[in-house]
């Protein structure tokens, strides 16, 4: 994942995302045609390989065209598109679960292809319309080009600066500070991932069943969707990255510490709780990611530290595909509730403690820029 994600800083960026962007459709599309065990172990590996380097690499984008003000909002509208995307998932699996055994194939294997096909397709728009920086975008006049490079001269990456040198990546690898982003982030991707990869179970043993156990995932993405977008425009507001994330880790945190302790057939109010804790463990990320970008200083940094981010975040993430347990269904998924609260919770403590931090440098740093909250 490091080097995949690495790599974006290194060569084309536009190109570089449409092959992440028609290698990841063409290889979800193939999922639809595994027939064995080994085949299915290959072909996933090769999607995470390849996923690895999309997220990263396009908060690495956004460094070049907004500056840090304008950066969690930008990063909100592509996560909380991902959870819109969780949204129509659910209503598309409901809708495609009809089809199974239509032209003798069954429907999971047409929702790989379904799915595989939008990000083929976009692909190739990335490829010919989405310029790399400011300075070579052909539909801005000389004038607007001029704007864009003085509005990031400070708070921008920069597309005239050279590849990572060895003196950037010692510096970024031995700063500190940045573990803390890193550690905070990897508390993050336990809940993220599965609410993603569960949240179709938890609704089933909520009393949903079957195909209904998919359209209830609705609501919670849905309303995800429309938190992360407000948090994320609140946070870069009022510059206040920090504490919108320490607000709203909070909140999920008690969303999943209520589904943990109420009876297990109380199911409207876990459903609530389900939505609570979806809209808080989603909201938080996007400032999180601006945070850390808005307080690194050259092009270089910026790409190895993202990078690193989301690298941590993997381990969170294998975490995540275990703690909701098949057979703690009856049960409401109590490891699952809790391991996400007890993460969500040292999310929001680790967010005070950074910003307390921050705090303390900036008042060193007389007549220098300060950290960004």
């Amino acid at each position: 994942m490091f080097f995949l994600s690495l790599k974006t800083s290194l060569i084309n960026e536009q190109r570089w995302i449409a092959f992440l962007m028609l290698s990841w459709g063409a290889l979800t599309i193939g999922l639809g045609g595994v027939n064995n065990y080994a085949e299915l172990t290959v072909v996933r590996f090769l999607l995470g390989a390849l996923e690895a380097g999309l997220f990263p690499g396009l908060v690495y984008y956004l460094t070049f065209w907004y500056r840090t003000s304008e950066r969690s909002l930008r990063v909100a509208l592509i996560l909380a598109s991902a959870t819109l995307a969780g949204a129509f998932g659910g209503a598309i699996a409901y809708g495609v679960g009809q089809m199974n055994g239509v032209n003798g194939i069954s429907a999971w294997r047409y929702l790989f292809y379904i799915e595989g096909a939008p990000s083929c397709a976009s692909a190739f728009l990335v490829w010919f319309l989405l310029p790399d920086y400011p300075e070579t975008a052909s539909w801005l006049s000389d004038e607007e080009k001029d704007l864009a490079r003085e509005r990031l001269s400070v708070e921008g990456s920069h597309g005239e600066s050279g590849g990572l040198t060895w003196a950037e990546a010692k510096k970024t690898l031995v700063d500190w500070r940045l573990y803390a982003h890193y550690l905070i982030y990897f508390g993050i991707s336990t809940p993220f991932s599965s609410l993603s990869l569960f949240t179709p179970s938890i609704t089933a043993g909520l009393g949903f069943s079957n195909l209904r156990a998919q359209l209830m995932t609705v609501p919670p993405y849905a309303t995800a969707y429309v938190v992360t977008v407000a948090v994320a425009w609140s946070a870069d507001y009022f510059n206040a990255r920090g504490l919108h994330s320490t607000i709203f880790a909070l909140i999920g945190a008690i969303g999943f510490l209520a589904s943990a302790v109420l009876p297990a057939d109380a199911y409207a109010h876990r459903y609530g709780c389900l939505i609570v804790a979806s809209s808080g463990a989603f909201a938080c990320i996007p400032p999180l990611l601006g945070w850390l970008s808005s307080n690194l200083h050259s092009t270089g940094a910026a790409g190895l530290a993202i990078a690193l981010n989301i690298s941590f975040g993997a381990p969170g993430q294998i975490v995540g595909v275990w703690i909701y347990k098949a057979d703690e269904k009856q049960k409401g998924y109590p490891t699952g509730h809790w391991t996400n609260a007890a993460l969500l919770f040292f999310v929001a403590v680790g967010c005070v403690l950074l910003r307390c931090y921050y705090g303390r440098l900036n008042r060193r740093r007389t007549g220098m820029k300060p950290y960004a909250y």
